[in-house]
Formats: C-alpha cells, sequence, structure tokens
C-alpha cells in the first residue's frame, strides 16, 4: 500500500493499493474522506469482472502485474491529476490474481471540492489504468487460456489526455 499524507501530516493526499483481496469498496472511501469537511463531490468508479469476453463466457480472469513498478506508475499519474485539477484525495485500489465473474478488480476514487473536477480525475485515472499500467490479463475460459490485447478504443479514449495539462486556476 501506498499512502502520501500532505505536509505537516494533513489529510490523505492518495492511497494506492495493489491487493489478492476483494475491495471493500465503502471501507476504502470512508478512508480517502475521513475527517474532512471542505470535499463536496466524492466520485467513484469500480470496474467488474464480466462473465464473458467478447461474448464467449469465461470462468475468471487471471491479472498480473509488475510489483513495485505498477504502484509507482499509479503514483505518477495520481499525481498527474493533480496538476490537471483540484482534487482534495485520490484512491486507486487494483486487484491481482485470479478474479471471477461478478468480483470487483478496480476501485478509482477521486475527491474535489466541486463534482467537474472528481469526474475529469476519475475518467483520466481509469483511461491510464486501461492502457498504460504494468498489468496483464489472461482470460480462463473451458477451452484454455488467452491473453487479452489491447483495444484501438481504449487507447482512443486515453489519447485525449496527451494535451498538456491546462495550469490550474488559470482562466479557460
Amino acid at each position: 500500500m501506498s499512502v502520501h499524507s500532505r505536509a505537516g501530516g494533513g489529510p490523505v493526499r492518495a492511497i494506492i493499493r495493489l491487493q489478492r483481496e476483494p475491495i471493500a469498496i465503502a471501507a476504502e472511501v470512508a478512508k480517502l474522506v475521513a475527517a474532512r469537511n471542505d470535499i463536496g463531490a466524492v466520485v467513484t468508479f469500480t470496474g467488474i469482472c464480466r462473465a464473458d469476453e467478447n461474448g464467449a463466457p469465461i470462468a475468471a480472469l487471471n491479472l498480473e502485474h509488475y510489483s513495485g513498478m505498477a504502484e509507482a506508475e499509479i503514483a505518477r499519474h495520481v499525481e498527474e491529476a493533480y496538476a490537471r485539477w483540484p482534487l482534495l484525495g485520490a484512491l486507486v485500489t487494483h486487484r491481482y490474481g485470479r478474479i471471477k465473474p461478478g468480483e470487483d478488480i478496480v476501485l478509482v476514487a477521486t475527491a474535489s471540492s466541486h463534482r467537474q473536477a472528481a469526474f475529469a480525475a476519475a475518467e483520466f485515472l481509469m483511461d491510464y489504468l486501461k492502457t498504460r499500467a504494468p498489468f496483464w490479463k489472461q482470460v480462463e475460459a473451458a477451452d484454455g487460456t488467452t491473453w487479452v490485447e489491447a483495444k484501438s478504443v481504449d487507447d482512443a479514449a486515453a489519447e485525449r489526455w496527451t494535451a498538456p495539462p491546462p495550469r490550474r486556476g488559470a482562466a479557460k
């Protein structure tokens, strides 16, 4: 787990966790907003394992990651989200290992004074996780296992974030 606090031991800035265990969504979000009264919006996204891949039934997904590198890369993109939007907190909890249909895979939560920043930052972080985070996904089906290839639709969604971020507080 990686937790970053503001200088002087202030509120939690970011929580990044990679784990095998199921995600306790409500508990995770509660940690992000604990003892805070400056937050006006929290946006959460939960990715769930589907029962099919490209229309074919699956038994499970097996997710692998590059330990250490994955946390560092996620933290780097959380910091980029802070540079782009006036965030008050961010959380990324991602599972690895064998995940069955119906189980949660990932939780992204962003907190801000206002909803627009929280929505945009959550979407930015998910687009990054889908395309650039060092995770590999293998589908387990009745006829064997196959690695999941990158999808062009995910790459296209992430491309919109390649422009340099606007300076916070700059006129739009």
